[in-house]
């Protein structure tokens, strides 16, 4: 039996069916199957399975996975889901997610910057006030995460005019950015910043870092920007920050719960601008053209690309 390529999802049949006509177009000498179509024989022989939102028992119903491609750059609910005994799991690594997220850094920094929020409440009042103009060059933008998209999102700053100060747990130099380290460095980035944008992975090290002490440490009057994953956060010391007026805004892409549920204190707080998840959404086309140059090279040197680190978790 020969190999297939077991496309492996739990996402809308619409969505679905998009990714499996990108994947096709991108990888025509491959056969490209959907988990549900797959042969008895054809699970068995299935040595690579691309994955959106699986279900953790149909992958494990292909028995000689060598490895699994993620469709997202985002693995923490994966690698919970498939367990300690799952193949290497590979995350999308794409330059235009990166494009996009940084795009989106970019678009609501500005936002925070010439003060839309109070632009907002103003129009809603019938209030008419011109408020003092901020220069970018005026301002500190602390990002927390420098991997690939925070690299990308630390160089559109910069390019913007923005300081920019860069976060990451271990050392990390990066062109035209003033970078730190570890709890001090972390303890810096919040205190120098006004406006800080989380772009960190979800981990075990991360879930709740920026608790209330954390977020009482923040510069007076400084805005957040959660791109990364609720948990992150936690929401609970995040609505405390704003009532309490330590904080002046949160852009909030990302939540404990998505959907984000009715009734939640977020939709309708005044300091909060509530995203439906959008900030950085997987190219069809591109994310098709990573994961067939992934699988061309494993089909030629019979090496998985690089795999998520099971003790860091990205």
């Amino acid at each position: 039996m020969s190999d297939v390529v077991a496309l492996v999802c739990k996402i809308d049949p619409e969505q679905e069916a998009a990714y499996l006509s990108a994947l096709a177009a991108a990888m025509p000498d491959e056969t490209l199957v959907r988990f549900r179509d797959l042969s008895p024989a054809q699970r068995a022989a299935a040595a690579i399975a691309v994955v959106a939102n699986p279900d953790p028992a149909d992958v494990a119903a292909l028995p000689n996975l060598a490895w699994v491609q993620s469709l997202w750059a985002g693995v923490e609910r994966l690698m919970a889901e498939l367990g300690a005994g799952a193949p290497p799991v590979v995350r999308l690594v794409d330059p235009e997610l990166a494009r996009t997220m940084a795009e989106a850094v970019l678009a609501w920094t500005y936002y925070l910057q010439r003060d839309m929020p109070a632009y907002a409440a103003q129009q809603r009042e019938e209030t008419w006030r011109q408020r003092d103009y901020r220069k970018p060059s005026g301002m500190t933008v602390g990002l927390l995460g420098l991997g690939a998209l925070g690299t990308v999102a630390a160089e559109r700053l910069g390019q913007a005019g923005f300081r920019v100060l860069g976060w990451s747990r271990s050392a990390k130099a990066l062109p035209g950015v003033e970078t730190v380290a570890g709890e001090e460095g972390l303890a810096a980035v919040l205190g120098r910043s006004d406006i800080v944008v989380c772009l960190l992975p979800l981990t075990a090290r991360t879930r709740g870092l920026l608790n209330g002490a954390r977020l009482a440490a923040m510069k007076p009057g400084a805005a957040l920007i959660n791109f990364a994953r609720g948990p992150i956060v936690v929401a609970r010391d995040l609505l405390e920050a704003l009532d309490g007026g330590r904080l002046s805004h949160a852009v909030l892409d990302v939540f404990d719960e998505e959907p984000l549920p009715p009734g939640s204190p977020f939709w309708r707080h005044p300091r909060v601008t509530v995203l439906p998840h959008i900030s950085a959404p997987t190219d069809l086309d591109t994310a098709a053209a990573v994961v067939a140059a992934n699988i061309r090279a494993y089909r030629r040197t019979g090496r998985p690309p690089r795999s998520v680190d099971v003790a860091r978790g990205y």
